[in-house]
């Protein structure tokens, strides 16, 4: 038996909030896919390289490209042949950057720290399973560090890094480490699950931890944690110097004021209800 014709005057019910919600997740996350991209590589990529990358077909990735640069997000090189970051996400970012609450209350001392070691200093919060740099201030030296605001690194191998797991709770610290990504950086990076368990038990026992050119090569970092209220750390800051110029007593140039600089900021946060750990 044939199947009954629809009325000429019924309508397709619409679909529901929640089909619509998932539609438009799965469109955002292709867009914020093509900016991530973008934003990571060491040099402008092209259409073609965001395709290779992204995995999307080309009228996708055209269509996303087209409409980000029509929004500022992404900027064409002058002969269109490259991509990067648009004006207006750059402008987002700084606004967010300048207003954070845990940058401003921080950004005197990561001034005193920087101009009393003469060295650059970071300040990273966590972010899974590694942590994203939100302040850079650098040395007065004419040499420079690679490193840039919004750059995330690996907790293994960066001091910022394991100050955050020493600081953490034995059963939150564990829960981290499994699984826990340790790519290999430099001839001197810990990629060993034991090697990394007793650095972050000699960063509990002494205050802070160390990068010895695990990282970036010619690189040591030091690196301490914030603490809330209620003592879980929150973020990090760390000291980093070149290892040629490192002065001879490094506890007592770079790590007494790191310390003293993440205790003030500590109790500068204290009281404030957004540092809550609930």
């Amino acid at each position: 038996m044939p199947a009954p014709r629809s009325s000429p005057t019924a309508k397709a019910s619409p679909p529901s909030s929640s089909q619509a919600q998932v539609a438009g997740t799965a469109s955002f996350s292709k867009f914020m896919h093509v900016l991530q991209l973008v934003a990571d590589a060491e040099e402008p990529m092209s259409v073609g390289a965001l395709m290779r990358a992204s995995g999307y077909p080309r009228p996708t990735v055209h269509r996303i490209v087209a409409a980000l640069i029509s929004e500022r997000m992404l900027a064409e090189s002058a002969g269109g042949a490259s991509l990067a970051l648009g004006p207006r996400l750059i402008q987002l970012a700084s606004r967010s950057w300048g207003r954070s609450e845990l940058r401003v209350a921080a950004v005197d001392e990561l001034k005193r720290l920087r101009d009393l070691t003469g060295e650059t200093v970071h300040l990273a919060v966590p972010n899974g399973s590694s942590m994203v740099y939100i302040e850079k201030l650098e040395s007065p030296s004419a040499v420079r560090m690679s490193s840039r605001i919004g750059t995330s690194v690996f907790l293994h191998s960066t001091a910022v890094g394991k100050a955050y797991l020493a600081a953490l709770d034995d059963g939150t610290c564990k829960a981290l480490l499994k699984d826990l990504p340790m790519p290999r950086h430099t001839e001197h990076t810990t990629v060993k699950a034991a090697a990394l368990r007793a650095q972050i038990l000699e960063a509990q026992a002494r205050g802070w931890a160390m990068d010895n050119e695990e990282n970036e090569p010619g690189i040591q970092c030091f690196g301490a944690a914030i603490r809330n209220a209620e003592g879980v750390p929150i973020a990090a800051i760390s000291v980093s110097t070149l290892v040629f110029r490192q002065k001879a007593d490094a506890e007592r140039a770079y790590v007494a004021p790191l310390l003293e600089a993440c205790r003030t900021v500590s109790e500068r946060i204290a009281n404030a209800p957004f540092f809550s750990a609930e």
